[in-house]
Formats: C-alpha cells, sequence, structure tokens
C-alpha cells in the first residue's frame, strides 16, 4: 500500500487538535484523503465550520467528529477525548498541533505572558496527551505527533518565551518516547522552520517593527536565510505528519524532524 493510498489510515481515528490553524488544516484534509476517521478541534467555532464543510468534500461525514474546545481548560480536555471516543471509537492517532507564539526582548517579557505561552504550548497539550495515552496504552498500539518547530531546537533573537515552550516539547517528546515504545505506541515530533501561515508572517512582522523596517523587506530577509530561498507550505508539513502516522513508519521513534529548507545548517 502506498504512504499516501487512500486507504492508508483507513483503521485509525485521529484526533488533530489546533485544525483551524494552517498545518492542522492541510493535516486534517491529508490524512482525511487517507481514509481516516477524523476528529479535529480548535477554539475557533465559525472556522471549524469552514474546516467541516470543507472535509465533508472529500470524506464521508459519518466518519468526522467536529468538536470545539479550549485545551487550556480540564473540563474540556476530557469532554474532548470522551465524546470523539463516543462518537469514532478508541483514538489511535493523536497530532497535537494546537499552539501559538509571541516574540518579545528578555526585558520585555513578564510572569503573565511566560505561562501563558508554557501553557498552550506545552502544558494543556501535555495533559491532553496523557488523556489519550492511557487508553493507547490499555490498546498497545498508537502514534503521536507533536508540532514543535525549529525552535525547539535552536534558539533566535527575540524568541525566548516560544523557544523555551518548543523546547519543552522536543525534550517532552524524546523522553515519552522511550517509555510509550514500550506499549508499542510511537511518539514524534515535527519541527519546522518558517511556514507561509498567518503564524510565521505575524513573527516576520514583529521582527520588522522591531528592525524598524517593512515587512516586505523582512520577509526577504527571511527567505535570504533559508538556502532553498522560501518558506515551507502547510502542506510540506501536513504531509510529514501524515507520514509519520502510516505504517511505512514503523520505527521512527523520538525523532524530531526539521523542515527547514536547509536553514538549521546554518
Amino acid at each position: 500500500m502506498g504512504i499516501f493510498d487512500k486507504q492508508a489510515l483507513a483503521e485509525k481515528h485521529l484526533l488533530i487538535t489546533g485544525a483551524t490553524g494552517g498545518i492542522g488544516w492541510e493535516t486534517a484534509k491529508a490524512v482525511a484523503q487517507m481514509g481516516a476517521k477524523l476528529t479535529v478541534t480548535g477554539r475557533d467555532a465559525d472556522k471549524l465550520k469552514q474546516l467541516e464543510k470543507e472535509l465533508k468534500g472529500m470524506m464521508d461525514g459519518r466518519r468526522l467528529h467536529v468538536h470545539a474546545a479550549d485545551l487550556t481548560d480540564p473540563g474540556d480536555r476530557k469532554q474532548l477525548v470522551e465524546t470523539a471516543e463516543a462518537k469514532l471509537g478508541f483514538i489511535g492517532g493523536l497530532v497535537n498541533s494546537a499552539g501559538a507564539a509571541g516574540g518579545k526582548q528578555v526585558e520585555e517579557l513578564d510572569q503573565e505572558f511566560l505561562e501563558h505561552l508554557m501553557n498552550i504550548n506545552y502544558t494543556s497539550t501535555f495533559l491532553l496527551t496523557q488523556l489519550v495515552y492511557r487508553r493507547m496504552m490499555e490498546e498497545g498500539r498508537g502514534d503521536i505527533v507533536n508540532l514543535a518547530s525549529l525552535s525547539g531546537l535552536r534558539g533566535t533573537a527575540g524568541n525566548t518565551a516560544y523557544a523555551a515552550s518548543k523546547f519543552a516539547v522536543v525534550g517532552w517528546t524524546q523522553s515519552m518516547a522511550l517509555e510509550a515504545i514500550e506499549h508499542g505506541i510511537r511518539v514524534n515530533a515535527v519541527c519546522p522552520g518558517y511556514v507561509d501561515t498567518e503564524m510565521a508572517r505575524a513573527s516576520i512582522q514583529r521582527k520588522a517593527e522591531r528592525k524598524g523596517i517593512p515587512f516586505a523587506q523582512a520577509m526577504e530577509e527571511a527567505e535570504a536565510g533559508i538556502p532553498s530561498h522560501r518558506l515551507s507550505t502547510p502542506q510540506e508539513v501536513a504531509r510529514t505528519i501524515a507520514f509519520l502516522l502510516t505504517d511505512a513508519a514503523p520505527n521512527i521513534v523520538g525523532e524530531s524532524v526539521k523542515i527547514s529548507g536547509g536553514s538549521v545548517m546554518r
């Protein structure tokens, strides 16, 4: 069976968080076309409705569950998992795509901002994963893919809070992977550099403002720093995530897969 065959994920129920963001959205579309049963979640109910409509155009609506949730809320996390399993059965794959960005210089940071970013990018994601993981342990199978970042592998100026949260995700991925594989569960991370999404453009805009230059110039500088001379697309990241969820990647365990256009080598 081909990696991206229409039946490659037909036996799996996948839960995708942050599905209203660019990468989560494209990941949902990619796995829908690979036959997965699918639960998608996000905080923006209007965007979820748009995604639901798009997904129903490419898959059987009876294999789709759409659930708005705030993953920082313990009650929402519990209800999301319970409702998803009641609707579509055991969650055999989890994609943690929910997250937030934010760039400030060290002297500008405060405790509220640090705790907010760490809660969204790491703590609440960890706690949701814990709920799904316990059921995976009972079943002795499952796949988890965490959306990290190149910022979880190396630091950059004006990025301390975000980088710290993504370093946490990478460290958690590696440590959990060693425990999880004993139960037949694979845990990996995907670490993109700049991806052409609203989040990345906002990050580049913040850099432009700090440097006092136009956005277009900041974008040119960002692209010039990438050997491929372009930002990655959400579809490229989505396809990498989808690959890690398939049986084609059985011995990829605890990895941080970089999608950087070569910039990570500079």
